[in-house]
């Protein structure tokens, strides 16, 4: 038995197309990888089989996944399918093998060994600071839209000296000043954001033929997860990566591409097969997750779509529950239904998962929870590294690696508080901009040329002497006892819990959490020659909240943070006209990746899936009638079980009945307003209303069937 009848045990338990995936001949693969068809099988396997193989050794294989949490595992299961760990195989991020080219290649980027990343809340700081020295009205020119501009132009791989304005609007223009100022600031202070990650790797393979080639010539296969959420950047990075000679393997699904609004392009995976020719293309359509009318439900949707690849979904598993449709009176009634129905169901809570298109409509399904007393969460709140109390920490490790870093400076001269206000920092930004230097050097020369007074010259020099120490001890002390030092010694606790105990209680766990995050960053890291540049890198390339604690909660959540995911129990509400397809996406005509969100809401469900519109819903204080979404009935009629709500009926019995007893004169008493009478009465049903005379808070009017309002 040669090599590849030993790899041919890798195919056993796949079926027919995964298999021909895993061991399709050496040529460019697109693998339309349907939901829930076990793509992430077929990536891992693929990997193995060319190992297995000998068509290629580990350190000529690239694997690039959209998530860590993602890139973790395939390294996980490649190991264990092989038996062994594959020594050079990389794996990672876009923005991950980004960051390790440029750790490997500084000097030819023109980074400092010791550059940092810049994340999204620290540029909008740095984007802000250049605002104001710039003397740009922040009032007028937002800058968070800036930072988008700025974002957007790396995206299309533009510097601002090669950017064309469309459009000579002053807030256009104003963007593309602080951008250029941006560039400069960045590269003087060795910081590198998100974008730049993608970008200076992108210049660095396109200007240097001997670099590129040597990563052509090491990278024979490059696989890619995830393709349909790639944007223009990415692809093209990917493109130079590849080169004429390296065979690519994308995985991707064109029916779940949902991020076009962060900048994901479509049209990458529906044009691949045309600009790479020869490419193999397999579908992947047996699905492991749903049952039969539940993927039905999502071919006849998705059919809809007229630019597609197109595939259907299909599987051996069983017919199972019609989809169940509810039709609620307003967003109370139908929060009101899914609760009820989840208590029914049972205290497996964790089954269940509400999702909803925008996530402002999670208030009323919160309060109907609470009412009930059942536990939940709302699916990606604050991640660990994105706490400002973790941040703060790691701004002074980081200024204790790189004293150049201006943003980390920004951040902590003044936090804790020191007296330190704007008066005696401007006069740094000033001389560093004058001398183009970073903040650090322009406090130190300012202090020897006695450019401080009073107070403000002596808490200049011990924050600089703090620091220094800490530089020390940066070769001195182990990560973890480094950041313990800084917790116990920079003031952040006492300062955290003399501004609000309780809050400033969380904050010191979650620093003490951090000292574990590094003691275990360092057992897994033992041979790392730069530990805390690389721990700093991934605490701010985490994109996982992988350590949330699992506990038996109904999880809440928007459609686009349901992807990937999947539930015993679904409940996809709000499918109204003007909600869901949303409104801006009507008026943009991009319906059809509404549709697609849709396919993906619906194809997270395992076993049952519940729908649900409202007749009513209030829209920015008005209540206003709605009609029953599109995609509803997109959906074969034979596949639906329409429901009732047994507390319905009662509903409109106790609206009416309330509605009666509340006349023009009555005495009221309200939780807010207090004792009034009625002075007016207008309406029916439950849009009526009264007016009420509170004496001191003035005449209001009150919707009957939605205010605790009591008689007296």
């Amino acid at each position: 038995m040669n090599i590849c009848d030993d790899a041919s045990l890798l195919l056993n338990d796949l079926n027919t197309a995964q298999r021909e995936a895993v061991a399709a001949p050496e040529t460019h693969v697109l693998v339309l990888a349907g939901a829930g068809s076990g793509k992430t099988r077929v990536l891992v396997h693929r990997i193995a089989w060319l190992l297995q193989c000998q068509l290629a050794r580990a350190n000529h294989i690239l694997a690039v996944t959209f998530t860590n949490r993602a890139a973790n595992e395939m390294r996980d299961r490649i190991q264990k399918l092989l038996g062994y760990n594959p020594s050079g195989l990389l794996t990672g991020t876009f923005h991950g093998i980004a960051y390790y080219l440029l750790r490997q290649h500084w000097q030819l980027a023109q980074l400092p060994e010791t550059f940092q990343i810049l994340d999204s809340d620290e540029q909008l700081r740095l984007i802000k600071r250049i605002i104001k020295e710039a003397k740009i009205d922040d009032k007028v020119f937002s800058p968070k839209k800036i930072q988008q501009f700025i974002n957007a132009c790396k995206e299309k791989a533009q510097r601002a000296q090669s950017v064309v304005l469309m459009s000579t609007d002053r807030e256009t223009q104003a963007a593309l000043t602080v951008y250029q100022f941006y560039e400069q600031t960045c590269q003087q202070s060795g910081l590198v954001d998100f974008t730049e990650l993608l970008l200076k790797t992108y210049e660095l393979l396109r200007d240097d033929e001997s670099l590129r080639k040597h990563y052509q010539t090491r990278f024979k296969h490059i696989l890619v997860d995830e393709f349909q959420d790639t944007n223009y950047l990415q692809y093209e990075w990917l493109k130079l990566i590849a080169g004429p000679a390296a065979k690519l393997f994308i995985v991707g699904d064109d029916d779940q591409s949902i991020y076009s609004w962060r900048g994901a392009r479509i049209e990458n995976i529906q044009l691949l097969p045309v600009e790479f020719k020869e490419t193999l293309l397999i579908r992947l359509e047996q699905n492991y997750r749903s049952t039969k009318m539940i993927l039905t439900a999502a071919n006849a949707v998705i059919r809809n779509n007229k630019n597609r690849l197109g595939k259907e979904l299909w599987t051996n598993g069983t017919e199972g529950d019609p989809l169940f449709l509810y039709k609620a009176h307003n967003e109370i009634n139908e929060a009101e239904f899914i609760v009820h129905k989840i208590k029914l169901l049972g205290k497996d809570y964790h089954n269940n998962a509400i999702l909803y298109r925008t996530s402002s409509q999670s208030r009323v399904l919160e309060e109907a929870l609470i009412d009930q007393q059942i536990p939940y969460r709302i699916y990606g709140g604050m991640r660990f590294y994105e706490r400002a109390e973790i941040k703060d920490v790691l701004a002074y490790l980081r200024l204790a690696v790189y004293s150049d870093d201006d943003a980390a400076f920004e951040r902590i001269i003044n936090t804790p508080k020191r007296g330190i206000g704007e008066r005696t920092i401007e006069p740094i930004r000033a001389l560093a901009r004058q001398q183009g230097i970073s903040l650090w050097r322009a406090s130190r020369l300012l202090l020897a040329d006695n450019g401080f007074k009073g107070r403000a010259a002596k808490t200049i020099t011990e924050f600089l002497h703090y620091i220094e120490s800490l530089i020390e001890q940066t070769h001195t002390l182990l990560l973890s006892d480094l950041i313990k030092k800084i917790i116990e010694t920079c003031g952040l606790p006492d300062f955290y819990l003399k501004d609000n105990k309780e809050e400033g209680q969380r904050r010191i766990e979650n620093l003490a959490e951090l000292i574990s995050a590094a003691r275990q960053f360092e057992i897994f890291n033992r041979d790392e020659e730069k530990p805390i540049l690389t721990f700093l890198a991934h605490a701010t390339l985490d994109a996982n909240n992988d350590n949330a604690n699992e506990t038996n909660h109904v999880q809440l959540m928007t459609l686009h943070l349901a992807k990937g995911l999947e539930f015993k129990r679904v409940f996809l509400c709000g499918l109204e006209e003007g909600l869901f397809p949303h409104q801006n996406s009507l008026d943009e005509g991009n319906v059809e990746e509404e549709r697609r969100l849709c396919y993906v809401g619906i194809t997270r469900a395992r076993e049952q899936l519940y729908l649900s519109h409202a007749e009513t819903r209030y829209y920015y204080g008005e209540r206003s009638y709605s009609r029953a979404s599109r995609f509803i009935r997109e959906i074969p009629a034979e596949l639906i079980d329409h429901i009732r709500f047994n507390n319905a009926p009662n509903y409109q019995a106790n609206v009416k009945n309330k509605n009666e007893k509340f006349a023009i004169g009555t005495p009221v008493l309200h939780h807010k307003f207090g004792r009034g009478i009625i002075v007016d009465k207008e309406g029916q049903g439950e849009f009526t209303r009264i007016q009420v005379d509170f004496s001191e808070n003035d005449c209001k009017w009150i919707i009957l069937a939605y205010s605790d309002i009591e008689l007296l």
